[in-house]
């Protein structure tokens, strides 16, 4: 193998995924281990650190063949710093200088990324948006993202965390509280996180639904439950394409940018959700200059290979 390879991990609620990459940035090997949401950035950094040395051992290679491990997660980044300010998926971890806890022990170079930001590079280069000149990744999973690509280039703002679309908001200070601290913000309409507690709130006023018989409502249950007629669960997924198209809408018509590619967990309600979405946006469009939807090409390894690419930026 070259001297060139590349480590991309994506840490999320449940797992974090590693993948191996060589100079062309074809995937060689990939690994996952469950997350310990309880953490704090420490005890996170470091189970990072004993996995990633395992895992190139795993591949026949000292870190000398690695020329940078790139690491993303939800989270608002400060991308310059390398600094964790908060993150919804890793309870503990908030104000933590996580690259250079990082670099400080291993040799090797660390660029840290949020994950929305990570998956645009991904499907810009590899994906849906693959020779686009301007294009908006939107993250739809256990919550709400987007990464933002201008001319090509990856656009993060002042401090790194521009594109955090869904903690724009919707209903200030009306709602369910989200882990950013607001009330009313867009991720508490249609995250998958906050689905379940809608459907919860609605059962609890005695409104008849098949759900109520579930031992765990989660999204797969609520999309089940909208397949066989369930109104509730219909009344759910209406909600969720309204403010999805409320949240895009927004989006587009402050940056104007024509192409959307869509990701995460959510895209498994196909045309349920999106194409009520869709609908959605176009009554709200009455310009009506063409504006391209699309579904994210990269499935399951967005997250390690856009961020492998952060290390090649």
């Amino acid at each position: 193998m070259g001297q060139r390879n590349v480590i991309g991990i994506d840490v999320g609620g449940t797992k974090i995924a590693y993948g191996l990459f060589d100079e062309h940035g074809i995937l060689l090997n990939r690994s996952q281990y469950p997350t310990d949401i309880k953490a704090d950035g420490p005890s996170l950094c470091d189970s990072l650190i004993e996995t990633v040395t395992a895992f190139v051992k795993e591949n026949g290679l000292s870190f000398k063949h690695i020329d940078g491990i790139g690491i993303c997660l939800p989270s608002y980044v400060k991308f310059d710093e390398g600094f964790v300010c908060m993150t919804t998926a890793i309870i503990g971890m908030h104000d933590f200088p996580m690259r250079e806890y990082l670099e400080t022990r291993l040799p090797v170079r660390i660029v840290l990324d949020n994950d929305s930001n990570a998956a645009a590079l991904a499907e810009h280069r590899h994906g849906a948006g693959k020779g686009s000149r301007h294009m908006v990744y939107v993250a739809t999973s256990t919550g709400v993202g987007s990464g933002i690509i201008i001319e090509g280039k990856l656009f993060r703002g002042s401090y790194g965390w521009a594109g955090e679309c869904g903690h724009m908001l919707a209903t200030p200070d009306e709602g369910v509280l989200c882990g950013c601290e607001n009330k009313g913000c867009f991720m508490s309409y249609v995250g998958g996180r906050f689905a379940p507690d809608h459907v919860k709130l609605n059962l609890e006023k005695g409104i008849p639904s098949t759900l109520s018989s579930c031992d765990q409502i989660d999204c797969e249950a609520i999309l089940k439950a909208y397949e066989n007629g369930d109104c509730l669960a219909g009344k759910m997924v209406e909600s969720m394409a309204h403010w999805l198209a409320v949240c895009v809408y927004n989006v587009y018509q402050l940056l104007n940018i024509n192409l959307f590619v869509f990701g995460g967990g959510l895209v498994h309600f196909g045309n349920a959700l999106f194409g009520r979405m869709r609908k959605e946006f176009n009554r709200f469009d009455h310009l009506g200059y063409p504006v391209e939807f699309k579904f994210a090409e990269l499935g399951k390894d967005c997250g390690i290979v856009g961020a492998a690419e952060l290390v090649r930026e």
